[in-house]
């Protein structure tokens, strides 16, 4: 099952666990869920009046 996910964050949220930090995606685009890989470095550049979608790692500018 395919799901449009809308988000505008463009990077992790730290949560500590006891002494430890975990990095929780906020962009979506991570192949580790729900654990941040490093996707969101695939967000910069993006203009905020325009709207993304991500296929096999590319970013493709989506009409409105």
């Amino acid at each position: 099952m395919a799901r449009i996910i809308t988000s505008e964050h463009q990077g992790p949220v730290e949560v500590k666990v006891g002494n430890e930090s975990k990095w929780i995606c906020m962009c979506g685009l991570s192949n580790n869920k729900p654990f941040c890989d490093g996707s969101h470095r695939s967000c910069a550049g993006e203009e905020a009046s325009k709207v993304y979608r991500y296929e096999n790692g590319k970013r493709i500018e989506v009409s409105k």
